[in-house]
């Protein structure tokens, strides 16, 4: 799937917005091993990165050629910011019609609209793939994530509150949501 849109930050700095390709994958690689090891709201730490370079190129440019799934990039002034995607839940009938999103942001760059449009672009290209609902897992202490995530109509329908353990050994719980995109 193609995406491109150039969108202004709160700042009044432009971000281009760009489907990933699989020139993009050194950048991309580089991002979530720093992105990972910046928070304890993702899903791994940056040592769990089981793929190299090469491969995220690879992931990346067939990713581009599926027409249910898509990586935006977030460039600001030549540097890449943030990543965002969707990709399916599974190719089985019965939950064809449900896409799963994810998000990360250098944390040089939150709180200035990168997630947001991020977001949005995902929401969007969610629609034109033809889903009818995007799901994501957010941890429940990550209230600026929650608020994004809610003020763009996702719903909580559950939790889990032994959804993550970190390395230190503590429960972070996680808040299921969901995002209705057609009747």
């Amino acid at each position: 799937m193609n995406y491109e849109k150039t969108v202004l930050l709160k700042d009044g700095q432009k971000c281009l917005l760009k489907s990933a390709a699989g020139a993009d994958g050194e950048a991309v690689y580089d991002l979530f091993n720093l992105t990972h090891g910046q928070t304890e709201y993702l899903l791994s730490y940056p040592d769990e990165n089981r793929f190299t370079v090469s491969q995220e190129r690879d992931y990346l440019a067939e990713k581009a050629e599926n027409p249910r799934a898509v990586e935006i990039c977030a460039w600001v002034d030549g540097c890449l910011t943030g990543t965002a995607g969707i990709e399916p839940v599974g190719d089985k009938d019965k939950v064809r019609h449900r896409a799963e999103f994810g998000i990360n942001v250098d944390q040089a760059h939150w709180r200035r609209g990168i997630g947001r449009a991020l977001t949005e672009a995902c929401i969007q290209c969610a629609r034109q793939a033809g889903y009818a609902q995007l799901e994501l897992d957010v941890v429940s202490a990550n209230g600026g994530a929650v608020a994004l995530y809610r003020s763009l109509g996702f719903e909580e329908y559950g939790r889990n509150p032994k959804g993550f353990r970190t390395r230190g050994g503590q429960w972070q719980e996680l808040v299921l949501m969901r995002l209705e995109l057609r009747p």
